[in-house]
């Protein structure tokens, strides 16, 4: 299939998949949903474009491995603590702003089913790709992948661990791999990302590969990531988190600072 009719396709289920969400959510006034909606279409994006793709076997098997389990388990996720928790903090000062607004709820829905369009555009530069044997590039996508996922994992087990102890409510989690970045779950979701330009080497579109961890990079550091998680955080846990931004470093970890 054309890698543009691949790209229209899923952008109009993921358009659906979050109509449907926020349908949900405006019934039950939890918009973590629409979190949960994008990372299963991510994940089946992934394997639409590998069974619909024009490349060599290899590389789209690889994809649908990769996309589709990465997809599951950040899905899984983010399902089991929507379901667990209040509204995520984000939604929630977005909802004492608008309130219902049935509008813009569900303008920010369809753009989340515009940013799994976006985020597909890696999969069809690899599910277009005609090399069908291992390579250093393959290997090295391989390893890149297994690490990303086993390291983002972790950063969220040890998080919902810290937040498991009643103990440590208002408190900010500094255990693990959370002493070395303010953000370690977000780093190795976007290193995830070179998977996918790792397995497009020798596509006749591999350039639009770098969009997935150019794009992330951008909506981690300064659009949907970061800026709010960390305005959240300094509502909720104040001297503390801000001594913890002074201390330690927000994406790429590294030895955290003496504080003066």
């Amino acid at each position: 299939m054309n890698p543009w009719s691949q790209w229209l396709i899923v952008w109009a289920f993921a358009a659906l998949a979050q109509g449907l969400a926020w349908a949900r959510q405006q019934r039950t006034a939890n918009a973590g949903l629409v979190d949960v909606v994008w990372s299963f279409g991510v994940g089946c994006a992934a394997m639409f474009a590998a069974a619909t793709g024009s490349g060599a076997g290899l590389p789209r098997q690889l994809l649908a491995l990769f996309g589709g389990a990465w997809g599951l388990r950040l899905g899984m996720h983010l399902l089991l603590r929507m379901r667990g928790d209040s509204e995520d903090g984000r939604y929630a000062q977005l909802r004492s702003r608008w309130g219902a607004a049935p509008l813009k709820w569900l303008a920010m829905f369809q753009f989340q089913a515009l940013l799994v369009a976006l985020f597909a555009l890696p999969f069809l530069a690899v599910a277009a790709n005609p090399v069908n044997h291992w390579n250093a590039w393959f290997v090295a996508a391989v390893v890149t992948w297994v690490g990303s996922i086993a390291g983002e994992a972790l950063a969220d087990r040890q998080l919902s661990r810290f937040r498991a102890d009643p103990a440590h409510r208002g408190k900010t989690c500094r255990v693990g791999l959370w002493r070395y970045s303010r953000h370690p779950n977000y780093f190795f979701e976007w290193l995830h990302w070179f998977s996918y330009v790792l397995l497009a080497a020798g596509s006749p579109i591999a350039w639009l590969s770098w969009s997935g961890p150019i794009v992330m990079y951008a909506f981690l550091r300064w659009i949907s990531g970061i800026p709010f998680t960390e305005a959240q955080a300094l509502r909720t846990r104040g001297e503390d988190y801000a001594r913890y931004q002074r201390t330690t470093p927000m994406l790429i970890p590294w030895r955290p600072k003496e504080e003066r």
